[in-house]
């Protein structure tokens, strides 16, 4: 994750002076730049580095600048290695100390740290394998702030189940940040921060019997969920407007870099919207008549073929639960060329400060099969599917 790896870089560099033989030197007199590097010019020792707020700093370097790797994660500098600037590659994610010139957009380099591309992504793939093994997800629906526990809606292959969380002393907590869909944004949060209606992802040990899981880490969020027919699109803005058929509004809704954009295959969104207790077989506008889009009878069992795309390409857990995430992940992107007026949409929004304008973390088109289901509109549109939040990362 990559704010776990920030806070290791910072850890790690108020060891940089002892692995030095140096005394520290003031905090206030040095600067720091914390991002990846993307671009090396080893003749005139320089590297730019995109910080994590999208700006570009060039790091001077010379015979005294201390050059150190850490594994992601770790806080003992004996774990750190000493390498030479050769060493360092394009994409490898850096902490800078030295000192800023008056514009920002340079500095002269005392230390740099580094956890590699290939390190990382090799954690990354860890973490994500540990919350599918040991994660859970869903909307909070009770509190119990006396005992530090609060109460989840998970899918089962029995249909919707209630897990109580214990969240102890030891757990950690983060919360995403008001509009903003990046994970990285999130920052650090406590029990008092979590609300009845928010989304959770949790890490730790069930009980025995299910019912609760004892948490050690935490990522909850105020999301949004927004469905209904593209009225617009502008392209160059990046914005789409549409009447959401959850709160009956206009809402302008804004896709970023970030924004996760997915189709679904027909056949999957027929089934879904059986799945999610709609009419039998709902179809969306071009299905035949007693027909679901994508040719199954209404209300007939799915075919060989339509089950082999569902749970190969479609996230569904042998469980019984649906993760938007994991589905979405399966998809080919989507990109905004390819939407255009007319089109139904769902999709999932930070709950930002203008309710009339939010920017998208996931979005889905191909959906008209799962409007259909849910004609009367509302939250029933989203069932009790996990789309808000993606698995951190």
């Amino acid at each position: 994750m990559v704010r776990t790896g920030v806070l290791a870089l910072l850890w790690a560099f108020e060891l940089v002076a002892l692995a030095a033989g140096q005394a520290p030197e003031p905090a206030g007199k040095l600067d720091r730049v914390i991002g990846e590097v993307t671009a090396i010019e080893a003749g005139s020792k320089r590297i730019t580095v995109k910080t994590d707020s999208g700006s570009a700093v060039e790091a001077a370097l010379d015979e005294k600048t201390l050059f150190l790797r850490i594994p992601p994660g770790e806080k003992d500098l004996k774990k750190a290695a000493r390498i030479a600037l050769e060493e360092i590659a394009v994409g490898d994610r850096v902490y800078v100390r030295g000192r800023s010139s008056a514009d920002q957009k340079s500095i002269a380099a005392v230390a740099v740290v580094i956890m590699t591309k290939a390190e990382l992504a090799q954690k990354h793939e860890r973490d994500r394998e540990e919350w599918k093994k040991r994660g859970m997800a869903g909307p909070v629906t009770a509190i119990n702030s006396g005992a530090k526990e609060f109460t989840i809606t998970v899918r089962t292959r029995e249909g919707p189940k209630p897990m109580i969380i214990e969240a102890g002393e030891n757990a950690s907590h983060r919360r995403y940040a008001p509009d903003s869909v990046r994970f990285s944004d999130a920052k650090p949060g406590s029990f008092a921060d979590v609300k009845v209606g928010d989304q959770v992802r949790v890490l730790g040990e069930k009980s025995a019997d299910g019912g609760r899981l004892k948490a050690e880490e935490i990522v909850s969020g105020s999301f949004r969920n927004v469905a209904g027919a593209i009225k617009s699109i502008d392209a160059a803005s990046g914005d789409i407007k549409l009447t959401d058929l959850v709160s009956h509004k206009p809402v302008t809704i804004h896709v970023s870099a970030d924004t996760a954009m997915r189709r679904l295959p027909p056949t999957v969104a027929a089934m879904l919207a059986r799945r999610e207790g709609g009419p039998a077989g709902a179809a969306g506008p071009h299905a035949g008549p007693g027909r679901a889009e994508g040719g199954a009878a209404a209300g007939s069992p799915p075919s060989a073929e339509q089950r082999a795309e569902w749970q190969g390409g479609g996230g569904m857990r042998r469980g019984g639960g649906v993760d938007f995430q994991d589905m979405l992940e399966r998809m080919p992107p989507l990109t905004l060329a390819e939407l255009k007026p007319g089109d139904a949409i769902m999709l999932s929004a930070t709950n930002g400060t203008d309710p009339a304008s939010v920017t998208a973390i996931n979005l889905l088109a191909g959906v008209e099969p799962l409007l259909t289901a849910a004609p009367e509109g509302g939250q029933q549109i989203f069932g009790t599917w996990n789309f808000d939040m993606g698995m951190p990362q």
